[in-house]
Protein backbone atom coordinates (compact mmCIF):
# COMPACT_ATOMS: atom_id res chain seq x y z
CA UNK A 1 0.00 0.00 0.00
CA UNK A 2 2.47 2.51 0.75
CA UNK A 3 4.49 1.75 -2.06
CA UNK A 4 1.37 2.38 -4.06
CA UNK A 5 1.30 6.01 -2.80
CA UNK A 6 4.58 6.62 -3.17
CA UNK A 7 4.33 6.18 -6.92
CA UNK A 8 0.96 8.02 -6.78
CA UNK A 9 2.90 11.18 -5.35
CA UNK A 10 5.61 10.36 -7.90
CA UNK A 11 3.51 10.71 -10.58
CA UNK A 12 1.51 14.37 -9.39
CA UNK A 13 5.20 15.42 -8.66
CA UNK A 14 5.87 14.71 -12.31
CA UNK A 15 2.15 16.26 -13.62
CA UNK A 16 2.82 19.91 -11.52
CA UNK A 17 6.51 20.33 -12.60
CA UNK A 18 5.62 19.15 -16.73
CA UNK A 19 2.41 21.59 -16.37
CA UNK A 20 3.99 25.63 -16.19
CA UNK A 21 6.96 24.11 -19.07
CA UNK A 22 3.99 22.80 -21.32
CA UNK A 23 2.40 26.72 -20.69
CA UNK A 24 5.55 28.40 -21.62
CA UNK A 25 5.60 26.24 -24.77
CA UNK A 26 2.64 27.07 -26.20
CA UNK A 27 3.21 31.03 -25.45
CA UNK A 28 6.10 30.94 -27.35
CA UNK A 29 6.39 28.59 -30.41
CA UNK A 30 4.53 30.09 -33.45
CA UNK A 31 1.31 28.82 -34.66
CA UNK A 32 1.46 26.24 -37.18
CA UNK A 33 1.04 27.69 -40.70
CA UNK A 34 1.15 31.32 -39.50
CA UNK A 35 1.82 33.74 -41.66
CA UNK A 36 5.42 35.30 -42.44
CA UNK A 37 5.81 39.28 -42.28
CA UNK A 38 6.26 40.76 -45.39
CA UNK A 39 6.92 44.35 -47.19
CA UNK A 40 3.44 46.06 -47.32
CA UNK A 41 3.14 46.84 -51.37
CA UNK A 42 2.62 50.31 -50.12
CA UNK A 43 6.03 50.13 -48.18
CA UNK A 44 7.79 48.55 -51.66
CA UNK A 45 6.45 51.80 -53.74
CA UNK A 46 7.36 54.38 -51.29
CA UNK A 47 10.86 54.48 -52.87
CA UNK A 48 9.36 55.51 -55.86
CA UNK A 49 10.31 58.87 -57.61
CA UNK A 50 7.42 61.33 -58.29
CA UNK A 51 6.72 60.97 -61.66
CA UNK A 52 6.57 64.93 -63.60
CA UNK A 53 3.57 64.91 -65.92
CA UNK A 54 4.60 64.14 -69.58
CA UNK A 55 7.79 62.46 -68.64
CA UNK A 56 9.93 59.72 -70.73
CA UNK A 57 12.25 57.47 -69.90
CA UNK A 58 15.78 58.89 -70.33
CA UNK A 59 19.57 57.85 -69.77
CA UNK A 60 20.82 57.43 -66.50
CA UNK A 61 17.67 57.11 -64.69
CA UNK A 62 17.36 53.86 -62.76
CA UNK A 63 14.58 51.54 -63.05
CA UNK A 64 12.84 48.52 -61.07
CA UNK A 65 12.18 45.75 -63.79
CA UNK A 66 9.40 43.28 -61.98
CA UNK A 67 8.22 40.25 -63.18
CA UNK A 68 5.84 38.46 -61.14
CA UNK A 69 6.99 35.39 -59.14
CA UNK A 70 10.04 35.86 -61.20
CA UNK A 71 13.23 37.06 -59.04
CA UNK A 72 15.81 36.02 -61.65
CA UNK A 73 14.05 38.72 -64.39
CA UNK A 74 13.57 41.17 -61.76
CA UNK A 75 16.12 43.75 -60.28
CA UNK A 76 16.82 47.52 -60.61
CA UNK A 77 18.48 49.26 -64.04
CA UNK A 78 20.12 51.92 -65.16
CA UNK A 79 19.39 53.37 -68.42
CA UNK A 80 22.44 53.37 -70.75
CA UNK A 81 23.62 56.31 -72.64
CA UNK A 82 22.34 54.53 -75.70
CA UNK A 83 19.32 54.50 -74.30
CA UNK A 84 18.54 50.74 -73.54
CA UNK A 85 18.36 48.25 -70.64
CA UNK A 86 19.72 45.39 -69.92
CA UNK A 87 17.27 42.50 -69.05
CA UNK A 88 17.89 38.67 -68.85
CA UNK A 89 16.65 36.62 -71.47
CA UNK A 90 15.60 39.67 -73.43
CA UNK A 91 19.13 41.15 -73.47
CA UNK A 92 19.28 44.79 -74.62
CA UNK A 93 15.41 46.79 -74.55
CA UNK A 94 14.75 50.35 -75.84
CA UNK A 95 13.67 52.02 -73.05
CA UNK A 96 14.78 55.80 -73.50
CA UNK A 97 11.97 57.91 -74.99
CA UNK A 98 9.16 55.48 -73.77
CA UNK A 99 6.88 56.39 -70.85
CA UNK A 100 6.80 53.90 -68.06
CA UNK A 101 3.69 52.04 -69.34
CA UNK A 102 4.88 52.00 -72.83
CA UNK A 103 8.20 50.33 -71.49
CA UNK A 104 6.36 47.83 -69.49
CA UNK A 105 3.39 47.06 -72.80
CA UNK A 106 6.79 46.69 -74.60
CA UNK A 107 9.17 44.04 -72.19
CA UNK A 108 5.88 42.29 -71.69
CA UNK A 109 5.37 41.19 -75.57
CA UNK A 110 8.93 40.91 -75.70
CA UNK A 111 8.51 38.52 -72.73
CA UNK A 112 5.29 36.49 -74.04
CA UNK A 113 7.89 35.18 -76.62
CA UNK A 114 9.84 33.39 -73.99
CA UNK A 115 7.07 32.69 -71.25
CA UNK A 116 3.27 32.03 -70.97
CA UNK A 117 1.65 35.19 -69.59
CA UNK A 118 4.35 37.40 -68.35
CA UNK A 119 3.21 39.79 -65.57
CA UNK A 120 5.46 43.08 -65.51
CA UNK A 121 6.01 46.12 -63.67
CA UNK A 122 8.18 49.21 -64.38
CA UNK A 123 8.88 51.10 -61.04
CA UNK A 124 10.61 54.63 -61.65
CA UNK A 125 13.27 54.93 -58.69
CA UNK A 126 15.31 57.94 -59.55
CA UNK A 127 15.42 60.18 -62.58
CA UNK A 128 18.50 61.35 -63.43
CA UNK A 129 17.66 62.51 -67.20
CA UNK A 130 15.68 65.42 -66.38
CA UNK A 131 18.56 68.27 -65.50
CA UNK A 132 19.64 71.75 -66.36
CA UNK A 133 23.00 73.03 -66.42
CA UNK A 134 23.93 76.44 -65.67
CA UNK A 135 27.13 77.56 -66.04
CA UNK A 136 29.72 81.24 -65.59
CA UNK A 137 29.24 83.49 -62.65
CA UNK A 138 27.16 81.87 -60.77
CA UNK A 139 27.73 80.60 -56.61
CA UNK A 140 27.40 77.04 -57.49
CA UNK A 141 27.62 76.39 -61.27
CA UNK A 142 26.53 72.28 -61.40
CA UNK A 143 23.82 70.45 -63.15
CA UNK A 144 20.56 70.34 -61.44
CA UNK A 145 17.63 68.08 -61.21
CA UNK A 146 14.68 69.81 -62.97
CA UNK A 147 11.13 69.76 -61.48
CA UNK A 148 7.88 70.70 -62.71
CA UNK A 149 7.74 74.53 -63.43
CA UNK A 150 11.19 75.47 -62.59
CA UNK A 151 12.06 79.15 -64.19
CA UNK A 152 15.02 80.82 -65.19
CA UNK A 153 15.10 82.88 -61.63
CA UNK A 154 14.42 79.66 -59.96
CA UNK A 155 17.48 78.17 -61.43
CA UNK A 156 19.90 80.58 -60.83
CA UNK A 157 19.02 81.17 -56.51
CA UNK A 158 19.70 77.13 -56.54
CA UNK A 159 22.84 77.95 -58.03
CA UNK A 160 23.30 80.23 -55.15
CA UNK A 161 23.18 83.59 -57.00
CA UNK A 162 24.81 85.80 -59.46
CA UNK A 163 28.05 86.52 -58.10
CA UNK A 164 29.61 90.37 -57.83
CA UNK A 165 31.23 90.82 -61.12
CA UNK A 166 28.50 89.01 -63.22
CA UNK A 167 27.05 90.45 -66.45
CA UNK A 168 23.83 89.83 -64.90
CA UNK A 169 22.22 91.53 -68.04
CA UNK A 170 23.43 89.54 -70.76
CA UNK A 171 22.61 85.75 -69.29
CA UNK A 172 21.65 83.54 -72.18
CA UNK A 173 19.67 79.93 -72.20
CA UNK A 174 20.70 77.98 -74.78
CA UNK A 175 17.85 75.19 -75.43
CA UNK A 176 17.79 72.28 -77.95
CA UNK A 177 15.11 72.49 -80.37
CA UNK A 178 14.33 69.98 -83.01
CA UNK A 179 18.79 69.10 -83.11
CA UNK A 180 19.52 72.86 -83.44
CA UNK A 181 20.48 75.37 -80.40
CA UNK A 182 17.85 78.05 -79.84
CA UNK A 183 19.11 80.99 -77.73
CA UNK A 184 17.13 83.15 -75.18
CA UNK A 185 18.23 86.02 -73.62
CA UNK A 186 17.74 86.87 -69.80
CA UNK A 187 18.05 90.12 -68.06
CA UNK A 188 18.32 89.29 -64.30
CA UNK A 189 18.47 93.38 -63.26
CA UNK A 190 14.95 93.73 -65.10
CA UNK A 191 13.09 90.32 -63.58
CA UNK A 192 14.17 91.05 -60.27
CA UNK A 193 12.61 94.76 -60.85
CA UNK A 194 9.73 93.00 -62.08
CA UNK A 195 9.92 94.16 -65.78
CA UNK A 196 9.76 92.09 -68.73
CA UNK A 197 8.54 88.54 -66.48
CA UNK A 198 8.01 86.86 -69.74
CA UNK A 199 12.04 86.54 -69.48
CA UNK A 200 12.23 84.50 -67.08
CA UNK A 201 10.64 81.39 -68.75
CA UNK A 202 10.04 78.14 -67.78
CA UNK A 203 13.14 75.84 -68.25
CA UNK A 204 13.14 72.19 -69.89
CA UNK A 205 15.54 69.07 -69.68
CA UNK A 206 18.86 69.50 -71.18
CA UNK A 207 18.57 73.62 -70.85
CA UNK A 208 22.06 76.04 -70.10
CA UNK A 209 21.89 78.68 -68.32
CA UNK A 210 24.93 80.63 -69.48
CA UNK A 211 25.81 83.66 -66.53
CA UNK A 212 28.67 85.85 -68.20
Amino acid sequence: MSRSLTRHAALLALITLATPFSARAEQTAPAIGAPKTTVPPQAALATAASIPAGYVIGSDDILSIVFWRDKDMSGDVVVRPDGKISVPVLNDVQAAGYTPEQLRVRLTEQAGQFFEDPNVTVVVRAIKSRNVYVTGNVAKPASYPIPDNMNVLQLIALAGGVLEYADSKHIVIIRNEGGRPQYHRFNYNEVVRQKKPQQNILLKPGDTVVVP
